[in-house]
């Protein structure tokens, strides 16, 4: 199985549901740049699947669905808000891509800030509620790197989270 998972472009895609799914490939196309691999659309203006690509990576995603896979899977709205997963997608421009995405109306989580492990990393959520992390590489001096792992460290220990406006 892993001889497989080598030679497959994607090994990991997030699979997401929207209430508005036909919405939400609007926004992700707008906001991030994903563009559209495969839509299949449902009954009543609903997405039965679709599949979003972005660099070599790739999401699913399709409508909010009450049926026997449906209640295994449900939209953060339906959970009060609570994302239950994150996409993580690394960029080449962090800041380009965070202010196209706040611009579309995305609520800011974390700002972007140059983090300990060595990346621009900041979170955001989309209209809809899923969470999305966005980063990048970055060169910082080892003495950076550890006053920020020492600063965040400290925070965790309080029980608050570097960066977190919420």
């Amino acid at each position: 199985m892993e001889d497989n998972a080598k030679k497959t472009r994607v090994n990991v895609i997030p699979a997401m549901r929207y209430h508005d799914a036909a919405a939400a490939i609007e926004w992700l196309c707008e906001a991030f740049g994903f563009e559209r691999h495969l839509v299949v659309p449902g009954e009543n203006g609903t997405i039965a699947h679709a599949e979003l690509t972005f660099g070599n990576g790739m999401i699913m995603l399709g409508s909010a669905r009450d049926d026997e896979y449906g209640k295994l899977i449900r939209p953060p709205r339906d959970l009060q808000g609570v994302s239950t997963q994150g996409a993580y997608v690394v960029v080449t421009d962090t800041d380009a891509h965070y202010r196209r995405a706040v611009a579309a109306g995305a609520k800011i989580v974390t700002p972007l800030e140059n983090q300990f492990w060595g990346e621009r990393y900041g979170d955001i959520v989309d209209p809809f509620g899923h969470r999305w992390s966005l980063s990048m590489q970055v060169k910082m001096s080892p003495e950076e790197m550890e006053s920020k792992r020492r600063t965040a460290m400290s925070m965790f220990e309080q029980g608050e989270h570097p960066g977190r406006t919420n």
